[in-house]
């Protein structure tokens, strides 16, 4: 399977990146192929500007070179994985660019839809789990990235895995993340 990895944060030496090098890792030792795209490192401009707006009138619809670009890399790949840090309940900005400008009417959703087989969301939080479970934000997240995005631009199969207490960590929790990142790698297609 060919996965495209995409990962998001400021900092190339943060957890969120050592992460997605153990997703990686698991991903090329299952015979997987992979593709890493840095978003920050990319100078991909997460704002959706009048050139990549729908034109709801029109069925084919015109993106500009740099959202073809994205789309043309997407279709290249038979799944998508995206690693990045829980900032707000949700997505970094500049993630939340990539989809908004990427994921656009007439690609992934209206009359075209995405055909990926997989996709995983694979998220950092600071927090510990029961911040999120006690107002439930852990199946608001998971319904909004499996349900919202996904499912509705046409990929059935996809899967949000938080990563929590990310920034003190406690003892053994880097080895317990960095070995779930390397086992999701490893048993992508199972999943």
């Amino acid at each position: 399977m060919k996965v495209l990895t995409v990962v998001t944060h400021p900092r190339e030496n943060s957890l969120t990146f050592k992460v997605a090098g153990h997703f990686v890792e698991g991903l090329k030792k299952a015979g997987h192929e992979t593709e890493v795209l840095d978003l920050y490192r990319s100078g991909f401009n997460p704002v959706l500007w009048e050139e990549d707006e729908p034109d709801w009138s029109n069925e084919v619809q015109q993106y500009s070179s740099e959202v073809e670009t994205e789309m043309e890399r997407m279709k290249r790949h038979d799944a998508l994985a995206f690693i990045f840090p829980l900032w707000w309940w949700s997505m970094p900005a500049l993630l939340k660019g990539y989809i908004d400008r990427v994921w656009n009417y007439g690609y992934a959703y209206g009359p075209g839809k995405l055909k990926h087989e997989k996709v995983l969301w694979l998220s950092l939080a600071g927090a510990p789990i029961e911040r999120f479970e006690k107002r439930q934000y852990d199946k608001m997240m998971s319904r909004y990235f499996n349900v919202g995005l996904a499912d509705y631009c046409g990929i059935q199969n996809s899967q949000f895995e938080l990563l929590y207490e990310t920034i003190n960590l406690k003892p053994g929790y880097m080895k317990e993340w960095l070995t779930r990142a390397y086992t999701l790698g490893l048993h992508y297609a199972k999943y």
